[in-house]
């Protein structure tokens, strides 16, 4: 196949679904509104030109990158909320699991989670990053269930000169033993405000950039509610900042339960804490 498909945000969620399932990976231009996109530029900016490159070969040593994003921001909203992506992630993921509990039989559906969260800045000059599947992570094997639906947002323009995000699609399917070719990969190309979502077994890396100038990307991660977050959302956003959203996304943070039981302080559901004021889990410190 000739890279990925292409669809608007309007896009039917079934076909969105059936294409990841299918092959992966799906781009969806006009992501992000020209607003939502300004809007995290002028938060994100700040912290990208106080950021030093990379100091191994794996993260770029032409590469900047900043974390803790919900911390910087309260722009988010519209991002991990976009229609698109939270309902691909959750038909994916959201799936029911049978158990018995004595001699009954009950079906739990886990929740899913905010894992990590990354603005990764490719400057001239870096070379391809090395082809990987994010799942890795959970050491997950393969094919099997999906565990992860990534997000790359282009807060510039991406392209195959400028270190695009290269995918490999279909290799969701692969066995562990299969290893990916840099032949077999596509680089992502779309303009600044476009996303891209793949899941998690999906073979992928940074670009190389021959290029001037730098290419920009905002990466979030959802995870299934019963593995631990690639970021510790936790210490990385300070209980204020937290507050700054909507139930919704405090929950995708890490401030719910899993089922049947994951997640929970003092035997209930940990949003009792952000709900009712709880100042027992003092506030971190902001990033600087």
């Amino acid at each position: 196949m000739a890279g990925l498909i292409r669809v608007q945000p309007d896009a039917d969620l079934g076909e969105v679904v059936e294409i990841l399932e299918r092959d992966g990976g799906v781009i969806v231009e006009n992501f992000v509104d020209d607003r939502t996109l300004a809007a995290l530029w002028d938060d994100f900016a700040p912290a990208l030109d106080a950021c030093a490159y990379g100091e191994d070969w794996y993260n770029g040593k032409r590469t900047r990158r900043v974390s803790s994003l919900f911390a910087r921001t309260t722009h988010l909203t519209p991002v991990v909320t976009q229609r698109l992506y939270l309902g691909a992630a959750r038909a994916i993921m959201q799936k029911p699991v049978p158990m018995w509990i004595g001699k009954s039989r009950v079906e739990m559906t886990p929740t899913i989670q905010i894992s990590g969260t990354q603005l990764i800045q490719i400057h001239s000059g870096q070379g391809k990053q090395p082809l990987h599947r994010d799942d890795a992570l959970h050491l997950r094997r393969h094919p099997g269930p999906t565990s992860r639906v990534q997000l790359m947002v282009a807060m510039s323009e991406f392209t195959a000169a400028n270190g695009g995000t290269l995918v490999i699609p279909g290799s969701h399917h692969w066995d562990d033993e299969r290893a990916p070719e840099a032949s077999e990969a596509y680089p992502t190309e779309m303009p600044a405000g476009s996303g891209l979502i793949w899941l998690g077994g999906v073979y992928h890396g940074g670009g190389r950039n021959t290029t001037e100038n730098p290419r920009t990307g905002m990466t979030l991660a959802l995870d299934l509610g019963n593995l631990r977050q690639e970021e510790n959302q936790y210490l990385a956003v300070p209980k204020e900042a937290v507050l700054a959203y909507p139930e919704e996304v405090r929950r995708l943070l890490g401030y719910d339960r899993c089922p049947p039981g994951l997640g929970w302080y003092e035997m209930e559901d940990p949003y009792v804490v952000l709900e009712g004021g709880d100042d027992r889990i003092p506030a971190a410190a902001a990033p600087a």
